[in-house]
């Protein structure tokens, strides 16, 4: 049964961010193939848009990637240009990635793309039910660790 948005009807709350995960997904991945870049370098990206630079640990824990995987991630995505690695001054054995020029340019227009489309697929419900769900959904991720 749908209901009248043409949305299955009485998913569930957890089913329905399954479908919600799934979705973002697919809009990283297709404005990630349409900038060349992978969805991980998107997500990379816009990350790093929030400062001056993270370091490894908590990149390691905000992308939900092993070090193996991030140090990759980070390896090739520096190849490209998009990223450098910076001496951390609070700890000289650590380093932070910052974006580059380059990336930087590249990670607000990446940042913009995708948060413009998630944003047209709520551009005709009434703003407070847009507002109730931004809120609600802020309210589970303040709860993550």
């Amino acid at each position: 049964m749908k209901s009248e948005t043409g949305a299955p009807a009485g998913l569930g709350f957890a089913a329905t961010l399954v479908r919600m995960s799934h979705l973002v997904q697919h809009v990283f991945a297709d404005v990630s193939r349409e900038r060349d870049i992978t969805p991980q370098q998107a997500q990379l990206l816009c990350v790093l848009t929030s400062g001056d630079g993270i370091g490894m640990t908590d990149l390691s824990r905000l992308l939900h990637l092993e070090k193996p995987s991030l140090t990759g991630l980070v390896d090739r995505a520096e190849r490209r240009g998009f990223v450098r690695r910076v001496r951390d001054d609070a700890d000289r054995r650590a380093c932070r990635v910052e974006l580059t020029p380059e990336g930087l340019d590249l990670a607000v227009r990446v940042h913009a793309e995708i948060v413009g489309r998630l944003d047209a697929l709520a551009a005709d419900l009434p703003g407070e039910d847009v507002l109730r769900v931004a809120d609600t959904l802020t309210a589970l991720l303040a709860r993550t660790p």
